[in-house]
């Protein structure tokens, strides 16, 4: 690592710690020329590959504006948009690999959205995947309400005595 003061090239490591959950690593370097102190950060970069080749790097930041738009009108807040941003980074984060299709990011988003607001999600799913027709509507819709009857019931088992 270069030295910020003298532009030396070379530096030695002094500490190292971890930083916001594991995901920064911040390291106390010392310049072996001028003895300078100094801090650099480290962080893993997960880059998204859009259709078009391009790779920009992931960014909760844009997770939740694509979804912010999704549930404009909805009872959702701020702090819901973030936590479903952060909940999709680390469900990505936990397949282990660098480089993501934008298409597995939308497909990220669905399950927490489904979760957080119904009405949100059909919207975000009606963009996402493309509906052309009343009948996508309609056909997600019925998914909903046989997920909702499935839950129910299996709710249903557990609380009530045998």
């Amino acid at each position: 690592m270069r030295c910020p003061y003298c532009k030396h090239p070379d530096s030695r490591v002094v500490d190292s710690r971890e930083a916001e959950d594991g995901l920064l690593i911040r390291r106390r370097r010392s310049c072996q020329e001028c003895g300078k102190r100094f801090t650099t950060v480290e962080e893993s970069v997960m880059a998204v590959v859009k259709r078009s080749g391009v790779t920009e790097p992931f960014s909760r930041a844009k997770v939740a504006a694509g979804v912010r738009k999704a549930c404009q009108g909805r009872p959702v807040n701020d702090d819901a948009l973030a936590v479903l941003a952060q909940q999709v980074e680390d469900e990505i984060r936990s397949r282990g690999i660098a480089e993501i299709p934008s298409n597995e990011v939308g497909l990220a988003i669905l399950g927490p959205l489904r979760e957080l607001d119904e009405v949100a999600y059909l919207r975000f799913a009606s963009v996402y995947r493309s509906f052309e027709s009343i009948e996508d509507f309609a056909a997600e819709i019925d998914a909903l309400r046989h997920a909702q009857d499935t839950a129910e019931r299996t709710e249903d088992e557990i609380t009530t005595p045998a």
